[in-house]
C-alpha cells in the first residue's frame, strides 16, 4: 500500500511538474509572439492621437516638463510647422476617476485654448463615465477652442465651468483635472521661458 500511494505521489508530481512546464513555454512564447503588435498597436494609438490634437505639424519634438502638480514630468509634444511652434500635446493623467487612472492626451495651441482632447484609456463605467471618449458622446466638445485662463476647468458643482456628465460626476472630475494638469504645466513652462 505505501508504494503505490509513493508511486502515485510521485506521478502527480511529475505530471504537474510537466504540464507548468509546457504552460510556462507556451505563455512565453505567446507573449513573444504579441509584444511587437501590441507595442505597434500602442504607437499607432498615441500617433492618431497625436494628429487629432495637435495643430497642423511637420514635425514633432518630445520633451518632458514639470508637473505643475507634483514632482513628477510630463511627456509633452511640440508640434511645429515649418519651424513655428503650432501646439502642445500633453500625456496627462488623473487617478480621481471612478475606476481608477483616466489617461488622456490634450493638444493647446500656441495662445493656451484647447485644440483637441483624447481619451488614451480608463476604467470607468460603460455608458456613464466613458461618454468621455469622443466615441461615446460629444461631451468633450464643451472644451475646444476653450482658453482655461478665462474657463474654469472644473465641474460646474466645483464652482467651474464644465458641465458634467450626467450621473459621472467623479469621472467628469477626473477629466477635468488631467486637462488642468496639461494646462498648468504648459503655462508654468512659458512663464519660466522654457521649452517654447
Amino acid at each position: 500500500m505505501a508504494g503505490k500511494k509513493e508511486s502515485n505521489f510521485i506521478n502527480m508530481f511529475t505530471s504537474l511538474l510537466v504540464i507548468s512546464f509546457v504552460a510556462g513555454i507556451s505563455l512565453g512564447s505567446v507573449y513573444n509572439l504579441t509584444k511587437a503588435p501590441i507595442a505597434a498597436a500602442a504607437a499607432k494609438k498615441m500617433e492618431d492621437a497625436l494628429r487629432l490634437v495637435l495643430p497642423d505639424f511637420d514635425s514633432i519634438q518630445p520633451i518632458k516638463l514639470k508637473s505643475a502638480f507634483e514632482p513628477d514630468s510630463l511627456l509633452v509634444f511640440q508640434g511645429f510647422q515649418n519651424g513655428q511652434l503650432t501646439g502642445w500635446a500633453v500625456k496627462t493623467w488623473s487617478k480621481k476617476g471612478f475606476g481608477g487612472e483616466v489617461n488622456l492626451i490634450a493638444g493647446f495651441k500656441p495662445d493656451g485654448s484647447i485644440k483637441n482632447i483624447s481619451v488614451l484609456d480608463h476604467k470607468e463605467t460603460p455608458g456613464l463615465g466613458d461618454k468621455m471618449q469622443a466615441s461615446k458622446s460629444d461631451w468633450y466638445r464643451q472644451f475646444l477652442d476653450k482658453n482655461p485662463a478665462d474657463f474654469r476647468l472644473k465641474v460646474k458643482k466645483d464652482g467651474g465651468d464644465v458641465d458634467a456628465i450626467t450621473a459621472a460626476t467623479i469621472s467628469s472630475r477626473a477629466f477635468t483635472e488631467a486637462v488642468d494638469r496639461a494646462w498648468q504645466t504648459i503655462e508654468n513652462a512659458k512663464k519660466e521661458g522654457g521649452n517654447e
